[in-house]
């Protein structure tokens, strides 16, 4: 019997703290941008129970005011509530940002063409496209990403009662048959209140569901 060959990944919520320090760095980056397109944006954001903490480098003739962004992102997402862990209106947010080091920036300073402009110490990520998809993402994070989404729909519609913004998909595709892979195994993990009703929140994840449709999944 052949040994299974299995591919698993995991998407998160807008809500999820990871997803929550993106969403302000990207605030604070497009804040920037949208005054002084020549801004250099390196923003970090640690948050737990409460408190926002935004550190960094940024030099820019922006005027940022980094803590109403940091707050407006929350209360965005749907933060508005000590009990659900942190409210944008009241928690405490720290901004602990400075310009950028000097001998990071010689490799931008030294260039007078725009179109020759050194790079600082940032990342780059790169993934691959496949035709599994009419996205060309790979079928396990489509799927997951989409799960994610539709639940988050719902929260913000009132359609699912008891959700909160954290919220997390695993899904795990079963490729040990090249030409044909199926679904192995689908995990949500959704923050909700206190007193929900079992049953019911399951009923309605079971709702969040896929099927297969001229070989793609809707």
């Amino acid at each position: 019997m052949a040994e299974k060959v299995l591919f698993t990944s995991e998407s998160v919520s807008e809500g999820h703290p990871d997803k929550i320090a993106d969403q302000i760095s990207d605030a604070v980056l497009d804040a920037a941008l949208e005054q002084d397109p020549f801004s250099r944006v390196a923003c970090e954001v640690f948050n737990t129970t409460n408190t926002i903490i935004v550190g960094g480098e940024i030099t820019t003739t922006a005027t940022l005011d980094i803590e109403k962004i940091a707050r407006d992102t929350l209360i965005e997402v749907g933060y508005t509530n000590d009990q659900f862990g942190i409210d944008g209106h009241t928690c405490d947010v720290q901004v602990l940002v400075h310009t950028q080091s000097p001998d990071i920036a010689m490799g931008v300073n030294s260039s007078s063409d725009t179109k020759e402009i050194g790079a600082g110490d940032q990342g780059i990520m790169f993934g691959f496209a496949t035709n599994e998809t009419d996205s060309l993402m790979p079928l396990p994070i489509e799927m997951a990403h989409t799960l994610v989404k539709k639940a988050s729909s719902l929260r913000k519609s009132g359609s699912f009662k008891w959700a909160r913004p954290d919220m997390k998909s695993q899904v795990t595709i079963d490729y040990t048959v090249p030409d044909a892979p199926r679904i192995d195994t689908i995990l949500m993990s959704i923050q909700h209140d206190g007193d929900f009703n079992k049953k019911n929140l399951r009923n309605m994840l079971s709702k969040i569901s896929y099927r297969k449709r001229q070989g793609n999944f809707v």
